[in-house]
């Protein structure tokens, strides 16, 4: 899977003011017109790596986002149990002692691993900042799945130093330095990091350092430095299982993303099989339908034809023939009418049917009402369960009966009757 990932330029901080200005506010996400940005297929190694605008950024099936060492404080609480309905306002009112500002602008994000009742770690960013950061790059159409610390707390001990020196500007070296206690992160010139850093913790930490401070760094520390560049560590910190996009930041276009995300599996080179597959079943069922389609209206003009053949053989006056079934009927009628038979919808055989269905408990019908194919019987002081008996012994042999007030009429089932009178 193809990820991509991007460094967000560190927070602006407090400068010195001249005279009739101010300092912007630190919350404001950064202006930069490019990003750092590395991709890679497996997660160990970089496959592409780059600086460019947002809008010209790779695409990839997942997105990381990657905050500075220095962006981010850790806080070290009791993992509170309560609903995750409840739980971001519990951890406000755990650290809010702890940090500057108010809990609620702070975006707070907790431990992969934690556990109600057992300490945990908690990470604290500018949620004004950061909520900027993700939304420029999503408005530039790259959605980001993950926002990760570049350091995090924890064993074994791990170093880096970082440049904080504007762009362009001469190289300024910082330290950051994360264990089991937590994260420091103090600039190298002055007193400070010695103090906080003791040379014993410092010389067990593996420490790293971009290739532009690494000189400084190894003087500062007497020893080695691995040199680390941009894009490696961009990785590394990708590998991790934090992600800051929590409570409130937490991505809300979940199905949107979900398909996103489907159809990039899709279109992915392990899914082309699958694609062709598809294509040609798509293709096979199409020729079917149409050879089907085509085998069905060969079947039913040969249907019509063979009608047709029979309408003039038997009937050989008929000139025109528009609807053979109908045509062949009413020939056949008007043959059994001029032959003096009667028909299955004459009053001869309706009456034989009424009289066999009768029911047992009436007397004689006292008035009948006859058109062709239809046949009113009074049917006073008839009840429902005579009327049902009447209805069930005639429906097997092919008729229908309408009940009414005082009376039933009968047709043949499926053949429409004529107008009824009330």
């Amino acid at each position: 899977m193809s990820v991509l990932v991007i460094q967000i330029p560190p927070r602006r901080r407090l400068g010195p003011r001249t005279a009739g200005t101010e300092d912007a506010a630190t919350s404001a996400p950064s202006k930069r017109s490019e990003y750092q940005w590395a991709s890679t297929q497996d997660g160990l190694s970089v496959a592409v790596q780059g600086h460019c605008a947002p809008a010209l950024l790779p695409r990839a099936e997942s997105v990381v986002a990657v905050v500075s060492e220095c962006d981010v404080s850790w806080q070290r609480v009791k993992m509170p149990k309560a609903p995750p309905a409840k739980l971001r306002a519990a951890l406000g009112s755990m650290v809010e002692e702890a940090v500057l500002d108010e809990p609620d602008a702070l975006q707070l994000a907790i431990a992969p691993d934690a556990v109600a009742g057992s300490p945990t770690w908690v990470a604290v960013v500018d949620r004004a900042w950061l909520e900027g950061e993700i939304r420029a790059l999503e408005g530039a159409g790259t959605l980001v799945d993950r926002v990760v610390p570049s350091l995090w707390p924890g064993d074994p001990p791990r170093g880096h130093f970082i440049d904080v020196a504007p762009d362009g500007a001469s190289p300024e070296p910082a330290i950051a330095m994360a264990d089991a206690n937590g994260i420091v992160c103090v600039p190298l010139a002055g007193t400070l990091a010695r103090a906080l850093l003791p040379q014993a913790a410092a010389q067990s930490a593996r420490w790293t350092a971009p290739a532009a401070v690494a000189a400084a760094a190894e003087r500062w520390l007497g020893a080695p430095v691995a040199v680390q560049t941009t894009a490696e560590g961009l990785l590394v910190a990708a590998r991790t299982a934090w992600n800051l996009r929590q409570f409130e930041l937490a991505p809300r276009r979940r199905g949107t993303r979900a398909l996103r995300e489907a159809g990039k599996r899709f279109l992915s080179p392990g899914w082309r099989p699958v694609r062709l597959g598809l294509v040609a079943l798509t293709v096979l069922q199409i020729v079917g339908l149409n050879a089907w389609a085509w085998s069905q209206r060969q079947a039913i003009e040969r249907k019509r034809t063979a009608q047709i053949a029979l309408i003039n053989e038997v009937h050989p006056q008929v000139r025109s023939v528009i609807d053979a079934p109908l045509q062949m009927e009413r020939e056949n009628d008007q043959l059994r009418s001029l032959a003096g038979r009667a028909g299955a919808t004459d009053l001869e055989p309706m009456l034989a049917a009424a009289a066999a269905a009768w029911p047992d408990a009436q007397g004689p019908v006292q008035s009948l009402r006859f058109q062709p194919g239809q046949l009113s019987l009074a049917t006073g002081g008839w009840s429902d369960n005579d009327v049902k008996q009447f209805s069930d012994r005639l429906r097997p042999g092919g008729w229908s009966v309408e009940p009414a007030p005082g009376r039933v009429t009968i047709t043949r089932s499926g053949a429409p009757a004529s107008t009824r009178n009330p």
